[in-house]
């Protein structure tokens, strides 16, 4: 069964989209490095201060390896290229990663407080972060945008054979 709607990945293993794939680490890293921020501002435990530099390090990297998986689909699927909030999500989130950067260059050589700048660049990013995550969401549930294939009848055999129950269906 064809599904019209539907917009597969071009970014794609074994049927699986890799840039889902690898979004959790940024979104998690980046959304707890503005958490262990609050916390070192009414702390005086160095264990606060450098938990953000390495979790904003681990957003940092993530985001760099999800992103050209998220720029493929933008550029290879027709469709995402029309929508505003594809382009809004992609530049977004490079924004993120721009914060993110200069939140980390602020405090290079310093892991022992966190600043009121830094505290600022970490809520911006997270903030940034929630709302270029929703419209990531946006895509893939309103648009599907990503959502790959399944051709059911594929499916409804393998169920059988398996004994098992298709979730999906």
């Amino acid at each position: 069964m064809h599904n019209d709607d539907s917009h597969p990945s071009t970014a794609a293993i074994l049927g699986h989209p890799i840039h889902p794939m690898l979004v959790p680490i940024p979104i998690g890293a980046l959304t707890l490095a503005f958490a262990t921020d609050l916390i070192a501002q009414g702390s005086s435990d160095r264990f606060w201060p450098k938990a953000s530099q390495w979790l904003l390090t681990a957003g940092a990297a993530g985001a760099v390896a999800a992103a050209p998986f998220g720029a493929i689909d933008l550029l290879t699927i027709r469709r995402a290229r029309e929508l505003p909030s594809a382009w809004l999500h992609a530049g977004g989130n490079l924004a993120v990663l721009g914060l993110t950067v200069a939140n980390l260059a602020l405090r290079r050589g310093d892991d022992r407080r966190v600043s009121r700048v830094g505290l600022g660049l970490s809520a911006m990013g997270a903030g940034l972060l929630a709302v270029t995550g929703w419209l990531g969401g946006e895509l893939s549930y309103r648009h599907r945008i990503g959502v790959m294939e399944r051709d059911t009848d594929t499916w409804e055999s393998k169920d059988r054979m398996d004994g098992q129950i298709d979730a999906f269906g």
